[in-house]
């Protein structure tokens, strides 16, 4: 056990992404940075994962001066890091390696530390490029071993079992994530994270895998976790006693549930420990002040109501109760001891006492993560299908298995997620399962996301997507996003800047709008002197009437892309449009032949269940 332990704080970015749909505003953040440039964390991670797309999306702000703004209030007390997926960058395909060298470069330039790679189907050959510029950049190339566990399989039955069938051999054994973590380290990783995005692992499989990495590796060990089943304290605690470098932590008010523990919770075992932290708990109460008000903002803001805050608590000033005194003794005493049962349960009645969730127990029987369970009850719930869930959830492992067993991290967890309900409906409506897939789960058993854990069957991939082979992904092939002139912008060029190019690129909708809008603004706001004629009103428009046969939309989403024109014969069976649906691309056919009459929607708009996409005579 060291002495000595660095934490990364993920208040910034994990932490309101985890509990706040990742809505903190340029100003919010601004009113914590004073305190975090004195608070001397060891790293900061204050971008990437849904950060840059939902301050475009939601908050009509920009990415990158996010990340500059943070970088000049904070310096170099402590580093920043990104979350990044690899190839994938924050998409669902893989870009060249002309955008992964602009965006490392831009990025470090920015002022970013660290970036921390991970790939969903801990594909080694995914990360090799994001190693190399970030370090060629200046940057710390944190690799991260994405931790999953095996589904549970149905037993097999007694006929199966007199034909010789067995349950699958398991996957993801330590062997398996030392095996990976050993392979990013001789590629140039200057530190391992072992990723556990869903908080699954308990306090023994941790400090197994800590003691594993710090025997075989002479980089640095972080640990990263959540609380949403009910693990995350209990398993930081044994990784500390294991001897792990690093680990990540939220600030009180953003902590614990579905987030990471609370650093103040830590911070009384390290003190009863004897390790140092060497972090500022008096800038850290700072930081909680403000953490307090922006909450209540958020729970106003965001959910429309006041979720219950934990009780206040700040180590330094408050004397705990002798009895929850005595439960962090216990916590420590269990895990020294390998008593996993004594160390969850100490460290749950701590949470409780402090009035943290209490751990969810669907996610922690079902084994996935919390986001990918939310995700399939709104999808259902927007099809008006919750009856289907658990089907949903018993032909996850199934769907997992034929997909080749990805770890359950995004973007696989939704992509399996989304398949077994659209796997539960077939079977719902008689049709044989894997009718409907979306363009992700193709794109997935085809091997355009790289290699998965195991063999995919090739009769399988056949059946999904019409070849036998895997066939990965071609960047040769990649075209960039149209950039054109804007005239309602004066002629500005939509992206101007290599920035604003990457944000094209990484989020095309997304910042299609917002770098319009921008120019937009800024365009007007030059003309804002000259009087401008009042515009008449538009006159109400009737609806259309239809003459031919319509193809609808079966669930509500987003238009990704028209692939058909007005005047174009189609057969049935045509893809014609493709919509995202909870994050997943879905291609939608014509079941008539005929010629295209009409097209009533167009790219970025957004419809309900059932509107009328085209219409073909």
């Amino acid at each position: 056990m060291a002495k000595k332990l660095k934490i990364r704080d993920l208040t910034l970015r994990d932490g309101q992404q985890s509990s706040f749909a990742t809505r903190m505003n340029q100003a919010q953040i601004d009113r914590c940075l004073p305190y975090y440039k004195d608070a001397n964390f060891y790293a900061m991670e204050v971008w990437g994962g849904a950060v840059p797309d939902s301050v475009m999306r939601y908050l009509n702000e920009n990415p990158w001066t996010r990340l500059e703004t943070i970088h000049k209030a904070v310096g170099k007390v402590s580093k920043l890091t990104a979350l990044s997926r690899g190839r994938n960058l924050f998409g669902y395909s893989p870009y060249t390696d002309e955008i992964i060298d602009g965006f490392c470069r831009n990025a470090i330039e920015s002022g970013l530390g660290i970036m921390r790679i991970f790939d969903a189907l801990n594909d080694v050959d995914n990360v090799k490029s994001t190693i190399k510029y970030v370090k060629q950049y200046g940057g710390i190339a944190d690799c991260a071993v994405c931790y999953t566990v095996d589904p549970k399989y149905p037993e097999p039955g007694f006929f199966q079992k007199l034909m010789g069938k067995k349950k699958p051999a398991p996957v993801f054994t330590d062997a398996y994530f030392l095996d990976k973590a050993k392979q990013m380290a001789e590629l140039g990783a200057d530190m391992i994270t072992i990723k556990d995005m869903s908080g699954l692992i308990p306090p023994r499989r941790v400090a197994t895998l800590v003691k594993l990495f710090k025997e075989h590796l002479s980089i640095p060990v972080d640990f990263h976790t959540h609380c949403t089943p009910g693990y995350g304290l209990a398993s930081v605690l044994a990784a500390i006693i294991a001897g792990v470098d690093v680990v990540d932590t939220n600030c009180w008010y953003f902590a614990e549930g579905t987030g990471a523990p609370a650093l103040e919770l830590v911070y009384v075992f390290c003190k009863k420990l004897g390790i140092d932290l060497g972090v500022n708990m008096e800038a850290v109460a700072q930081i909680n002040t403000q953490l307090r008000e922006i909450r209540k903002e958020l729970n106003q803001s965001v959910f429309g109501t006041e979720k219950p805050e934990p009780k206040a608590f700040n180590p330094q000033t408050d004397k705990l109760p002798v009895e929850v005194d005595a439960l962090f003794d216990e916590a420590i005493r269990a895990a020294k001891a390998d008593d996993e049962a004594a160390t969850i349960d100490a460290c749950r009645k701590i949470e409780a006492y402090f009035g943290f969730p209490a751990p969810n127990e669907l996610v922690q029987k079902a084994e996935i993560p919390g986001g990918m369970y939310s995700n399939m009850v709104a999808q259902l719930q927007q099809l008006k299908a919750e009856e289907i869930l658990p089907r949903a959830m018993e032909l996850i492992p199934s769907v997992r298995l034929s997909a080749g067993l990805p770890p359950l991290v995004t973007p696989t967890s939704q992509i399996v997620g989304a398949q077994a309900v659209n796997c539960a409906l077939d079977e719902k409506a008689g049709r044989p399962m894997y009718t409907n897939k979306s363009s992700q789960f193709v794109g997935l058993v085809k091997g355009e996301y790289g290699k998965t854990p195991v063999q995919i069957d090739p009769e399988f991939r056949f059946k999904i997507c019409g070849v036998r082979e895997e066939t990965p992904y071609d960047t040769s092939k990649y075209q960039m996003q149209p950039n054109p002139e804007l005239p309602e912008a004066g002629g500005a060029k939509l992206a101007a800047t290599e920035k604003e190019v990457l944000l094209l690129e990484l989020f095309p909708l997304v910042a299609k709008k917002f770098l319009t809008d921008m120019k937009v603004k800024a365009y007007e706001a030059k003309k804002a002197a000259e009087p401008k004629p009042e515009a008449p009103k538009p006159e109400a428009k009737p609806a259309p009437a239809f003459t031919g046969n319509t193809v609808n939309a079966p669930l509500p989403g987003r238009i990704i892309e028209v692939l058909v024109k007005v005047g174009d014969t189609v057969k049935t069976d045509d893809e014609v449009v493709v919509l995202e649906a909870m994050k997943m691309e879905n291609s939608i056919t014509t079941d008539y032949a005929g010629t295209v009459k009409r097209i009533l929607v167009e790219p970025g708009q957004t419809v309900p269940t059932d509107a009328v996409l085209v219409e073909i005579e």
